[in-house]
């Protein structure tokens, strides 16, 4: 084989390679099932489902409420699709530090400096306040100040709520703040007596009055106030650029207003 040949050869097979290598690499993206277009990015998001209307699940056990179908349009809007994970409420923030999770979606108030130290949050989506729950045959109770040195109070780990029940507590204004990882469960203590009274989201306890209708009531005057927002990683601005403009449409196009009906109507 002459030299001229061996060059032509070994070029042939140079320019092969190349067009291999670039058949094999490119675009880290992948098509959808119908061959056009690029596959949405899909975020993991953390709640706990026990927090109706913002957080609940249905008779077959999928996750729904106000945040999930606020934060389903808010992906529609732009671009991505989310997947639902339930997991116990202080669990939510080591999971997005820890990168386990992209977005935690679960009335959690934004205005906790302990967790904004954490993550990053969204908009506020939501305004709340604080409500005493009792027995529906409880005529006692008639708001925070009926709480006496000998009541247990029940409330959420994590929530405002808990707070709430701690301080009265530590001043003296209640005997015990019971502490719970769930909300029903607080609820089922007061039901059951082994509570005098739950501290809650109003919304939360409105939904709870409406499902189980005659057994808890809310007492006395509205207390502090929360705002809730969604959470990401801190530093991880692309989700929340997100999730903020996506915000912002549902609430100019009107689809924030009409789930507000949904939910809390």
């Amino acid at each position: 084989m002459n030299k001229l040949l061996k060059k032509v050869l070994v070029l042939t097979l140079m320019i092969a390679m190349v067009f291999s290598i670039a058949a094999c690499g490119g675009d880290e993206s992948t098509d959808d099932e119908n061959g056009g277009g690029t596959e949405a990015v899909t975020y993991k998001a953390v709640t706990e489902a026990t927090f109706p209307p913002f957080d609940t699940v249905d008779e077959d056990g999928n996750i729904i409420g106000f945040d999930m179908d606020l934060m389903n349009a808010i992906a529609e809007d732009q671009g991505f699709k989310v997947e639902y994970v339930d997991m116990e409420f202080d669990s939510l923030i080591p999971a997005v530090e820890n990168g386990d999770a992209d977005i935690i979606t679960a009335g959690m108030n934004a205005m906790d400096p302990a967790r904004q130290a954490k993550v990053d949050f969204s908009t506020t989506y939501y305004d709340s306040k604080l409500v005493v729950v009792v027995s529906a045959e409880n005529n006692d109770i008639n708001g925070v100040d009926d709480l006496t040195a000998d009541m247990k109070v029940t409330a959420q780990i994590g929530t405002t709520g808990a707070d709430e029940a701690e301080a009265l507590a530590s001043e003296g204004k209640i005997g015990e703040a019971v502490i719970l990882n769930e909300y029903s469960s607080c609820i089922l203590q007061v039901i059951n007596g082994d509570a005098a009274a739950c501290i809650v989201d109003k919304p939360v306890a409105e939904a709870y009055i409406k499902s189980q209708d005659g057994k808890v009531k809310i007492v006395g005057d509205e207390m502090g106030a929360e705002s809730y927002g969604f959470a990401v990683q801190k530093g991880n601005t692309g989700v929340l650029e997100k999730i903020n403009t996506g915000l912002q449409n549902m609430i100019d196009n009107g689809t924030y207003d009409e789930l507000v009906a949904k939910w809390f109507n």
